[in-house]
């Protein structure tokens, strides 16, 4: 079995590896997704309207699912801009494809209906989003996902049963100001200098020191070639971070206040649009508790970590917050991401995602037996 699991896993990932695509882009890997499980005898259903599938294994209406995510990033890789699998969608595609040809083969011994969902566009913050529109999610009452882990937060073979990212707010700003020319700045309303003020603004926001949050600029683009003229128009981005749902929620009250005390005192307006965002993690304890369970009868619990909290962000968690009594939870696993996510030469050891498939694989079967426990 567990050879041809290594054979079954290793050419799907080199080849998901090699052919990335960016966020709702994903044509391709969707074919591929599809041929890859219809080959295991199952049958795939697309999404209407955009990219990504879903499958069911077993019979009747499904009432625990495993989602992965598929999408690729856009960065510059040795001087080209490109997709790039940097965050390990290839690792979790190739998991999931795993997971699916395991049950498959003991379909007949599930008592009840497992899905699973690969959902495009992560990296935008709005792939989970679109997919609760489809209303798959409905039917479900535990609902697992994973992602791979960088050295610093697990060893290698080391694996969490949940993990607690971070809440995110990715905003657009524009400033409507005045041009003017160099000499006569009295005439105009300098686009720059409202941005600094919006940044020593956000610097007066404060948080408890108990709690993890920031808020910074991170792009400005302001004025053009000629260097004599007072630039009344600027662009920006803010990006926000809190480990709770509650302190974001403080933080984007703030940024508001800050917002319009610095329209006020320039008298200009200030348009912002939240392009992306992401909820903390809300985990369920009982969804947390099969994993970890899972997780010691496959690799020891000498290898098991309960919780891991780390700062980045994933849309995974938007679906408790949509459904509040799902059970959801994520595996964290260890395989030695270097030299971090999202890192343009970013590896891992792909040999540990035979790990996350039997975990996996073990935890879906585990939450499938206590929903007919309790039904």
């Amino acid at each position: 079995m567990e050879q041809s699991l290594d054979t079954f896993l290793q050419p799907i990932f080199i080849h998901l590896h090699t052919h990335p695509e960016i966020s709702w882009e994903e044509k391709e890997t969707t074919n591929y997704l599809v041929k890859t499980l219809k080959e295991i005898g199952l049958q795939p259903i697309l999404f209407e309207g955009m990219t990504g599938l879903y499958v069911d294994i077993g019979e009747g209406e499904p009432k625990v699912g495993f989602r992965t995510d598929i999408d690729a990033l856009w960065q510059e890789v040795d001087g080209e801009f490109k997709a790039n699998h940097s965050c390990g969608h290839d690792g979790h595609m190739t998991v999931a494809l795993g997971i699916a040809k395991l049950l498959k083969e003991m379909e007949k011994e599930l008592d009840g209906a497992i899905r699973i969902i690969f959902q495009p566009a992560e990296e935008t913050g709005a792939g989970a989003k679109a997919v609760i529109e489809t209303e798959i999610i409905e039917p479900l009452q535990y609902l697992f996902g994973m992602h791979v882990r960088p050295l610093v937060e697990l060893e290698r073979g080391t694996c969490s049963a949940s993990i607690l990212h971070g809440a995110a707010r990715l905003i657009k700003g524009e400033i409507n100001g005045v041009e003017a020319h160099g000499a006569r700045p009295e005439q105009g309303t300098n686009a720059i200098e409202v941005a600094a003020a919006l940044v020593t603004g956000m610097k007066s926001i404060w948080i408890s020191p108990t709690e993890s949050a920031s808020i910074k600029m991170t792009q400005l683009e302001a004025g053009g070639k000629s260097a004599n003229i007072i630039p009344g128009n600027a662009t920006f981005s803010l990006d926000v971070r809190a480990q709770k749902n509650s302190v974001m929620e403080e933080l984007l009250q703030a940024l508001e206040r800050v917002l319009k005390s610095v329209e006020a005192m320039y008298e200009v307006k200030i348009d912002i649009d939240i392009q992306s965002q992401i909820v903390a993690a809300e985990v369920d304890k009982e969804a947390e508790r099969i994993l970890y369970e899972a997780i010691q009868a496959n690799v020891g619990k000498e290898h098991a970590v309960q919780r891991l909290v780390t700062p980045g962000g994933e849309d995974f968690h938007y679906y408790t917050y949509a459904y509040p009594n799902l059970k959801a939870t994520m595996l964290g696993l260890g395989c030695g991401v270097t030299p971090g996510l999202h890192h343009p030469h970013m590896t891992f050891d792909t040999a540990y995602l035979k790990t996350g498939v039997m975990i996996m694989k073990d935890a879906l079967v585990r939450a499938l037996g206590e929903v007919n426990k309790d039904e």
